[in-house]
């Protein structure tokens, strides 16, 4: 089972909590699939929820999570704005604190990303000039909220429309993985690698996707998203909207990064135009196999250089 590893000088996060097997696949829960998935308990790895959904006291959303509870649970925020110049806000971290106390989570994961300025919220993920001041600002929110939770938080990777510029800014930017390896050094957080962001940002600013994957470190990771995506063609854009099945270039470059850090737990993401639960169980089974695949490659391989 792989958990990731921070590197010494991290900070010890006290629990220790069960962590999703490494070979696991699981959904986005959503709430036209809860009967369903009552009924015929399908064999998947683990559920993800949007946190600020289940922030409310009660109802139907915490009725759901009760009702399914047997299935492992990833709880992914949304709305914390860990890169924004405010403070984190104290209530959004009570309640997520209240949340992962109530229906305790195997993994907990937050965006590189900021929705909050000047008392307004912004309901996007918006693009973070990735600097050694905003470095500074991250890792302090990060370990502000992994304190508050007692527990390691994974860190996604964005999905990019356009490039900051140095000399605008005024300050020398970071490369985004390097970005990461720092954050994860400074932090002791884990990245939660999502493969279709990788794969738009790549289309959008003319990154090499697979130059960047083999970037990141792979200790670290401890989840990975696959979704799909769709096409502004006025503007030659791809979109993050996760109302598509995964592409084939996503599941080469999924391939390729598992059978170079190993299995990891993997979630098939889609939250628009959400189509029958056959349709995402259909892509889990594709995700599996690849799995799969990368553990039997890796028993070959070990079993070679001890024959050796």
């Amino acid at each position: 089972m792989h958990q990731p590893s921070p590197s010494s000088g991290s900070p010890d996060f006290g629990t220790a909590y069960p962590s999703l097997d490494e070979m696991a696949v699981g959904i986005s829960l959503k709430a036209q699939h809860v009967r369903e998935l009552m009924s015929s308990r399908p064999a998947l790895g683990f559920l993800e929820i949007h946190a600020e959904n289940y922030m409310g006291a009660g109802g139907a959303p915490h009725a759901r999570l009760d009702a399914l509870q047997e299935y492992p649970l990833s709880i992914h925020g949304v709305g914390l704005s860990l890169a924004s110049e405010r403070p984190l806000d104290a209530t959004h971290l009570a309640r997520l604190r209240t949340l992962c106390e109530r229906h305790p989570p195997t993994s907990v994961s937050e965006h590189l990303a900021w929705a909050g300025h000047s008392g307004h919220f912004y309901n996007d993920l918006l693009p973070v000039p990735l600097t050694d001041a905003m470095l500074a600002r991250v890792s302090d929110n990060l370990m502000q909220l992994q304190d508050t939770l007692g527990r390691q938080v994974l860190i996604e990777n964005p999905a990019h429309y356009l490039r900051f510029d140095a000399r605008e800014l005024g300050a020398e930017l970071i490369p985004e993985t390097h970005f990461l390896t720092r954050l994860v050094e400074r932090s002791g957080c884990g990245l939660l690698i999502d493969v279709n962001n990788v794969f738009v940002s790549a289309h959008n600013i003319g990154i090499d996707p697979a130059a960047w994957l083999e970037s990141i470190p792979g200790h670290a990771v401890g989840e990975i998203h696959l979704a799909g995506h769709g096409e502004d063609t006025r503007e030659g854009l791809l979109i993050d909207n996760h109302g598509a099945p995964v592409c084939d270039g996503v599941w080469a470059l999924y391939a390729d990064f598992i059978n170079r850090i190993g299995p990891r737990p993997t979630l098939i993401e889609w939250d628009t135009q959400v189509p029958a639960l056959e349709v995402l169980l259909g892509q889990t089974t594709r995700a599996q196999a690849l799995l799969h695949s990368t553990r039997a490659q890796q028993l070959t391989r070990s079993g070679m250089e001890g024959g050796q």
